[in-house]
């Protein structure tokens, strides 16, 4: 056999192989130009976006005031229903009056006596006096018809000052809402004994306006203070299960220190729950506003990768091919993040699928799975 045939089959073979591994793509393109890569996208758009600290909060009363009797006695009418509310100068407890009553009337018949002994005492006080002057009385006949009169007046004054608390007295025997609010539980019924001042009647509550306390980390207290200072600070409270409905209110407290042992500033937002949707002892969702970024350019927060470089997004071209772009992130609320820079209002940004992407490959767009495909899954897998 001939050794020139067996050389071409060598070469042909060797061509072959070198024409094999020439190309990693199909078309010899730009690096994922052949397949494209399915994601999903969204679109950067232009709008007002508050910026805001979220946290958790208690509902506080505005005012709390418990009902104590200023007197001893007993309960004879409790002319109300547990949990009603009652404004100011409402009657709650009636309490037998008849021991002050009396009392009342024997300062007042103590007055009269004493009023009608000093008559008595002046008229031999100036009888005195007259005789005095016609040195018929002597100086220490003088002096005690003064000293009487004068003790006459002392007496008085004292009678009327008795009357006076009798009277009050009297007036403690009806106790009367000091607020406007909503009673709680009735501890006393008509007919028990009351002991001033041990024993708590009723505890009211005001709720319209009401207080959500809460406390948000010290860092931001600086940036608080700054904008409380130049304009009133919305307030957001939101009951877990009533997320559809939303109490607005304003911050109007911020205490004098910081807690040194959590490192949190407490504040307090007031809330004009004209509807009662907060309670007192409930706990909220609150959301303290600061300031509104007016028109700016916001993403899913999913689009926003982190590389060696900083953060970036993989934007969408319009020949359906994909470009990263660094940016510059500024604040995430509610799933969205604004961008200070890097992305304009109208770019389609990649928010699924970004591992299997580099620059210049094409995407196609695949369809959002439905909110509640998962939701469906398992509630056909728990019927089978």
């Amino acid at each position: 056999m001939s050794a020139v045939p067996l050389t071409g089959l060598a070469a042909l073979a060797l061509l072959l192989t070198s024409c094999s591994h020439s190309s990693p793509t199909a078309g010899g393109g730009r690096p994922g130009a052949g397949v494209p890569v399915p994601v999903l996208t969204a679109q950067a758009e232009a709008r007002d976006v508050p910026v805001a600290i979220h946290t958790i909060g208690n509902v506080q009363a505005y005012s709390m005031v418990a009902i104590r009797s200023q007197i001893t006695g007993a309960i004879i009418a409790v002319p109300f229903q547990e949990g009603q509310e009652v404004k100011t100068g409402d009657l709650l407890f009636s309490i037998d009056p008849r021991p002050w009553q009396a009392a009342l009337n024997q300062a007042e018949a103590n007055l009269q006596r004493d009023q009608a002994q000093l008559i008595a005492t002046r008229l031999t006080f100036e009888r005195t006096s007259n005789l005095f002057v016609s040195k018929i009385a002597s100086r220490e006949d003088y002096d005690t018809a003064e000293a009487n009169d004068h003790a006459l007046e002392s007496t008085l004054l004292a009678d009327r000052a008795a009357i006076s608390s009798a009277q009050a007295s009297m007036d403690y025997t009806a106790i009367r809402s000091p607020i406007d609010g909503r009673t709680g539980n009735l501890t006393v019924k008509a007919g028990n004994v009351v002991k001033a001042p041990d024993d708590v009647l009723l505890t009211i509550t005001q709720v319209r306006p009401i207080y959500v306390a809460f406390s948000v980390p010290e860092q931001n207290l600086p940036t608080i203070r700054r904008q409380s200072s130049e304009a009133t600070l919305a307030v957001e409270a939101v009951v877990p299960s009533e997320t559809n409905r939303p109490a607005y209110g304003e911050l109007t407290f911020i205490n004098n220190s910081v807690d040194t042992n959590t490192g949190t500033i407490f504040l307090k937002g007031t809330f004009a729950n004209t509807n009662e949707a907060l309670w007192p002892g409930q706990f909220v969702q609150v959301s303290l506003t600061l300031s509104n970024l007016a028109r700016a350019t916001v993403v899913p927060s999913q689009a926003v990768q982190t590389g060696q470089n900083g953060e970036f997004v993989f934007v969408v071209l319009p020949d359906r091919t994909v470009t990263n772009k660094a940016v510059t992130t500024s604040v995430t609320t509610d799933g969205s993040t604004v961008i200070a820079a890097g992305v304009n209002p109208g770019d389609t940004v990649v928010t699924d699928g970004q591992l299997r992407l580099v620059p210049g490959a094409r995407v196609s767009f695949k369809p959002a799975s439905p909110p509640d495909a998962s939701t469906n899954a398992l509630a056909t897998s728990e019927r089978k």
